[in-house]
Order: C-alpha cells, then structure tokens, then sequence
C-alpha cells in the first residue's frame, strides 16, 4: 500500500469519502441495545440509547458486565474535565508539595501558569481539598472575560461566614442566623483598599482564594485590583492568601504590576508531565477502571501524549473502551492505535476548513513527518516556538533546513503566525487545535506503529522529533 493509499484511510478528505456513509472499523465501538425486544420488522435497527441515568447509575435495562466496566473506565479517565480525586490524580507531587510549602510556611500568594491542557486546574481542585483537609476555608472563583474585582469579592465574601470576622463575638445575632460577609457590604462597589479592610478582620481560620482561569480576564483593571489586594494583604499580614492560575508563557503575562508584588508571591510554571507520570497516569486508570494495558499500549500513549495529561487520559480512555467493545480485558498496541486515529479526528473537526484545506495541501506535498516536529515542538513550548529551539531538538541538518523551508512556507498561508521579540522571531500556530492535530497524525503515521517512534521511552519528554522527521 502507497503511502497516500495509507493516508486515504487515515482522514476522509475527498469528497467521495464524506459523503460516504462511515464504515465501521475493527475493534470500534457499535451501540448495543438494553435488552432484547420484540422486532416489528426483520430489517429494524436498535436505536441508540444512553447506558447510564443522569445519577450516573447503569440503566437496569443495561446491567451487564460490559455496562459496569464502562463505567469504571469513564470514572477513571475523564479527559473532559478536571481531576478532583486523589485517587485519579498522577504525579505531580512536587508540584503541590511546593505548592502547599508556599502557603502554609512561607503565608506567600501563589501563581501558577502555562500553556493549556496541562491539568492546572487538577492541581487547584486537589490543592483545595488539601486545604480543606487541613480546616482552611476555600473559596474558588472561575474567572470571565468580563470580570470585574467588584463582583468577584462579592462572590467571595458570600463564603466567608460571619463567625470568622473580629468585628462580631460568637454569639452575635449575625452568627446565629448565619449570615456571611457578603451581608454587611456596602452597596457601592467595592475596591482593592476597602476590600482588604474587610479581609484583614478574618479570625480564626485562614482563607485561601482560588482565582482560575485569571488569563481570561480581559479587564487591566481588574488585574491591577487584583495585584493591589495582594499588595495590601500581605503588607498587613491577613490570613488570606490568593492562588491565581492561568494560561500564559511566563508570569507577566499573568499578572500585571509583578514589580511592585514581586516579593510577595510564590510563581509556579506547570511543566508538561514526564513519562513515568504519564505511566502513572495509565496505572491508575488499570487499578480503577479494572483493566491493563500492555506495554506496546503504555509506549504509544507515552508517545501520543507528548506530556499532555489531557491527551493521554483521552487516548487512555478510548483505546480501554475499544478493547473492552472487542471482548478483551488487555488494551494492546493496536488499541492505542485505534485511539490515537479516533484523536486525530476529533482534534482535526476543531480547525477551521481554511485550516483544513491548507494543512492537507502540506500533508499531500510529503511534509508530515516535518509538520509533527513543528508541532512537537510547539506544544513543548506552549504554544509557540523559534527556529533555536528547532536546532536544539534535532541533529541532522538536513531534517533542521527543511523544517525551516517549512516554517517559511507555513507564514506565507498564514499557517504560522510571525511576533517578532527582542532577541528573535517566535512562531505560533493562528489556531490552537493546529499543533496537537499535526502532532497526533505524524505519530499515528509513523509506519502505523506510533510505539515504534520512541526508543528511549524517558526520551519522549524531551521531544523525539528527530526520529519522526526521519522518512
């Protein structure tokens, strides 16, 4: 088979293939019904149902062992949402031992930042239940495009009960009838100052502030409130502290002002995870999900992951569910495979048909291989990346000029986004679906083995774009 031949069966571009009613694959999941019924018509199909109830118990009609293994499998990956158990939390320990150090020894505000799809908003969930462990009281507040430091302390106040505040006794009227601090603020809308003489009144316990999603703040004044609050409460010793967590690339993105607060905060770039947390990550889904995935498995999920717990929760999830459809209790490589295809869809649905259209045209001209080490080294960077970090990751110089040749013709479509910086020229992919899409399809293509990509498997944190490139 030509490679085109095998690149047709990998994405349905033509336009014969799209209009063509999907075949179903080997190994692939095929709706079964609850229970037998009696049939109106030889030819009537089972129509699809949900498996479960909204209380997230198996339907009685689908109570079989395939039913519950589902279940446990969906309880042990969740790609589509954060991690908030102990239980399915991997690695990541350093990162919350210093965390947590941050906050209760040196009384520091925290911020935590990097590119997306690390799993920032795990580590908060199972910081604050930490917290929560340790009696602090938590109050966590997502952020929006149109936040305001009014509205967001109002949100936080509403938390804080009037049982913590020095300027009534235990047995006030306002403890008894359980009102918050929310209660006895003014109408007018609320500034960093006032605020802080609110906070500096809490006694009796301590308060930990979680401020997630800060970066979606469009608002500059509300990040300098923000920054004023942290200024003003650790110049006051209050026994509140802020944990702020965001995408950026580095923390002035993040957070404005930082000259003035610098001292008072404790910064934390979340790294992409390691191979042996990405393991982990697999572990524990066998230990919950009640399945073992064999080590062809493991190194194509390493592989495909590429240090991001979001896609390798996700391949996790999907190649289990395909074993368990086959009938088999082991997930295998071909699994993983099958996951990783299934990815490459999902994550090519999410680009634009402009996107589409020019990746394929790239795809067709042989440039695969040379478009996953970009992309490779894209998401290494967050996002972005430089020619330097290009050279750095690859030896061979004649796979470094045609990665350039190839950067030259990706901003000239308007594929790569050119920002000039001070001491050179960072690229970025126009849209953020381009890199992991391109990443996941040069590892699924690479002779359709993506286990046989990684060598070294402590390798695969360091970007084994080399040995993609390669044809």
């Amino acid at each position: 088979m030509t490679f085109f031949e095998k690149l047709g069966r990998l994405v349905p571009w033509s336009r014969a293939e799209l209009g063509a009613e999907p075949r179903p694959e080997a190994g692939a999941f095929r709706p079964t019904p609850s229970a037998p019924g009696p049939r109106k018509a030889s030819n009537a199909t089972v129509f699809p149902r949900f498996r479960a109830n909204a209380n997230d118990h198996v339907s009685p009609q689908a109570m079989d062992a395939q039913a519950r293994a589902r279940m446990k499998l969906l309880e042990a990956f969740t790609p589509s949402q954060p991690v908030g158990d102990r239980k399915r939390f991997a690695g990541r320990t350093e990162i919350l031992t210093q965390l947590i150090r941050a906050i209760e020894e040196q009384r520091l505000h925290t911020v935590i930042y990097g590119a997306r799809g690390l799993g920032k908003t795990s580590v908060l969930h199972v910081l604050a239940q930490a917290a929560r462990d340790a009696r602090y009281l938590v109050v966590y507040v997502s952020c929006g495009s149109d936040s305001n430091f009014d509205e967001v302390f109002r949100t936080v106040a509403a938390s804080i009960p009037m049982l913590f505040h020095s300027t009534v006794g235990p047995t006030s009227q306002e403890v008894e009838k359980g009102q918050m601090l929310a209660d006895i603020l003014p109408s007018t809308p609320i500034s960093a100052r006032v605020a802080s003489d609110y906070l500096a009144k809490i006694v009796g316990t301590r308060v930990v502030i979680v401020l997630d999603e800060f970066d979606r703040s469009e608002s500059p004044l509300f990040r300098r409130d923000v920054a004023e609050l942290i200024k003003n409460l650790s110049d006051r010793l209050v026994r509140v502290q802020l944990v702020i967590a965001g995408v950026a690339a580095n923390l002035v993105e993040l957070i404005e002002h930082t000259p003035s607060i610098q001292r008072n905060l404790y910064a934390l770039q979340v790294p992409w995870m390691t191979v042996s947390e990405v393991r982990m990550l697999i572990k524990n889904g066998e230990e919950l999900g009640g399945v073992r995935f064999d080590e062809n498995a493991t190194r194509a999920i390493v592989t495909a992951a590429h240090g991001s717990p979001y896609i390798a929760s996700l391949i996790s999830l999907n190649a289990a569910i395909f074993a368990l459809e086959s009938g088999h209790g082991n997930v295998t490589g071909e699994n993983a495979a099958a996951a990783t295809k299934l990815a490459v869809r999902e994550f090519k649905s999410r680009l634009s048909n402009r996107c589409q259209g020019l990746l394929w045209k790239t795809v067709r001209e042989g440039q695969t291989r040379a478009l996953g080490a970009l992309a490779g080294t894209a998401l290494l960077g967050g996002g972005s990346f430089r020619k330097e970090d290009i050279r750095a990751a690859m030896a061979n110089s004649d796979t470094i000029r045609r990665c350039e040749d190839l950067i030259a013709q990706l901003v000239a479509s308007d594929l790569l986004i050119e920002m000039p910086s001070e001491d050179s020229v960072i690229y970025r992919f126009v849209e953020d679906s381009i890199a992991p899409y391109l990443w996941l399809l040069s590892t699924h293509m690479g002779d359709g083995k993506s286990s046989d990509i990684v060598s070294d498997p402590e390798l695969a944190q360091s970007l084994p774009v080399e040995q993609i490139v390669r044809s």
